[in-house]
Order: structure tokens, then sequence, then C-alpha cells
């Protein structure tokens, strides 16, 4: 069985896990209404995707 002969120090663990952070969200704005939005995903303010319109909306937000 596979045992460590040493004893993995903290800075050595942090260092390694020192990859795992988020990373910001990268929103860009809709082709249509210009409000910020989840990229390839149907903007919820006016309903639009690929300048096309999917869902109708009955109110939308202002800028």
């Amino acid at each position: 069985m596979a045992v460590p002969k040493h004893r993995t120090s903290k800075q050595k663990k942090r260092q390694r896990r020192s990859h795992w952070h988020l990373s910001p969200l990268e929103l860009i704005g809709c082709s249509n209404c210009g409000i910020k939005k989840k990229p390839h995903i149907v903007c919820s303010n006016c309903g639009f995707y690929k300048n096309e319109q999917i869902i109708k909306i009955k109110e939308k937000i202002k800028k």
C-alpha cells in the first residue's frame, strides 16, 4: 500500500491548490436590448437569442 514517507506541509498543500480559484463570470451585452447576460443563453429581459425572438416577455427591465 502506498504510504507517504513525509508529512505534506501546509505551504506545499496550499501551493498545489493555488489554481482552484473561481474565475469571474464572462458577461456580454444582449444584441437586442444591451443588458448584460451570460453568453449562449436567451436574454431574460427581451427573450432574444442570436437576433431571433425565442421567448415572449411580458415586462422588460429598464437599463
